[in-house]
This record gives structure tokens, sequence and C-alpha cells, in this order.
């Protein structure tokens, strides 16, 4: 039998931690948790995690910082806990590679509800489309493995995305010449868990093209569309 998914936990505030942990064992989850960065690096040198729920306010180092030390050698989902509000620290925690975030004070079915949707994007179930077509999709060198998640840059070079970014670029890629809105996009990639005004899209994008793109600022393979959305203007081939 397939072990269930092992989640760790990271937040200073020992009721929270112990609150998420039940929630989640009686779904089935193991859990592990932590106080802060240090414990919490510690936990990931000594065990295999499926995903982080991490709070951005820790004593020592905060979230962000270990959430771009996680990033700089792991594509292990994370999930960023914030303060209500605090939308620029959201945006900055996109940036950093989280996969998606949830304010604080939460509804703790609403975090497993997201654990959940993150982990079947990680899982390999991918969208409708991929799963019919499969296979390689190449595109200005570029190419993209729908089965094994994976970006290969035109050196064969592995090239890491976080579940958000795979999902995104998948969504673009199997749509080639089609300008998609946020909106679209949203969907897409995250259902109906997506927010009013969620910005996780445009932070996605710039990721995408810092990776993708020779200069990100004079985009040539996802450009934007005023008032529209995105398009990948590149010509895409199946293989």
């Amino acid at each position: 039998m397939p072990k269930s998914p092992h989640i760790l936990v990271v937040d200073d505030d020992r009721e929270i931690r112990s609150l998420v942990a039940q929630l989640l064992r009686k779904h089935g989850f193991r859990v592990t948790d932590a106080a802060d960065g240090r414990e919490m690096m510690q936990v990931l040198e000594d065990g295999r995690f499926d995903l982080v729920v991490l709070d951005l306010m820790l004593p020592g180092e905060d979230g962000l910082t270990l959430c771009r030390r996680v990033r700089g050698t792991s594509s292990l989902p994370i999930i960023m806990l914030t303060a209500m509000g605090e939308e620029t620290d959201r945006i900055v925690g996109l940036e950093m590679g989280a996969d998606d975030y949830l304010p604080k004070p939460f509804n703790p079915r609403e975090l497993l509800a997201r654990i959940r949707a993150v982990l079947r994007r990680t899982g390999g179930e991918a969208p409708e489309p991929q799963e019919e077509n499969g296979g390689l999709r190449v595109f200005e060198g570029w190419s993209l493995d729908l089965a094994k998640r994976e970006l290969r840059a035109p050196d064969g070079t592995l090239v890491p995305l976080t579940a958000g970014e795979y999902d995104l670029l998948a969504a673009i890629v199997e749509r080639p010449g089609r300008v998609l809105s946020r909106d679209q996009l949203l969907d897409l990639t995250r259902g109906r868990d997506a927010a009013p005004f969620d910005r996780s899209v445009d932070v996605q994008i710039s990721r995408l093209r810092r990776k993708l793109e020779p200069d990100p600022k004079e985009p040539q393979i996802i450009k934007t569309v005023r008032g529209g959305g995105y398009v990948l203007a590149c010509e895409v081939t199946r293989s």
C-alpha cells in the first residue's frame, strides 16, 4: 500500500501546530511539526516530505527566507501562512517560490482543501487535456514533459519548477496562440480555490519569464496582451 502524504507544519504557535496536525492526521496524513526554521531544516534533512505548511512570521529566520532556502535546492511544495491583509507578503512569498498561501486566521478545513489541491497538482494528476495528449511539448527549443512534469532547456538542462509554475506553463503551452485571461488561467490551474483579485498568475508568469526568456523585460515567448491576459507567442510541436 502506498504511504499517505507526509506534511511538515512549521509554526511557532503550539496551538496552531496541534490543531493542524490533529486535523490532518484525522484525514489520513502523516504529520511532523517544527516550531522554527532551525527545527524545520533539521527535519527536512532527516526525512522525506510531500508538502510544507510554513508560517511567515517565525522567530529567527522568517518564512520568506526559509522558503527561498528550500527553493534553492528543492521543488518541495510550500503553502505559506500569512497575516490577514498583508498582500505584499503574500506576493513576495509567491515570488520566493511558494505554491499557495492562506491568510491567518484561517479555517482549518480551507487549509486542508488547499493542501489537497496542491498535492493533486504535484502528484501527477494533470489537467484533462494533458492526460489525453501526454508526451512532450517543444517550443523555442524548450521541452515540457507532461508525463514527468519536467521542463528542459534547449541545452537539455533540467529546469526546476514549482507546482504552480508547472501548472501555469502547461496550461499556456497546451493553448499556443490563444489569449488567456487571468481568470481563465486561475480556473485551469487552481479551479475555484482562487480568491477575487488573485495576483498569483502575474507572479508566476514573472517567475516563468525569468527562467524562459533571454530578456524577461522584453518577453518573446509568453507575451502580455493589454486588457486581455497572456499568450504563448510561438509554435508548439507535440511528440
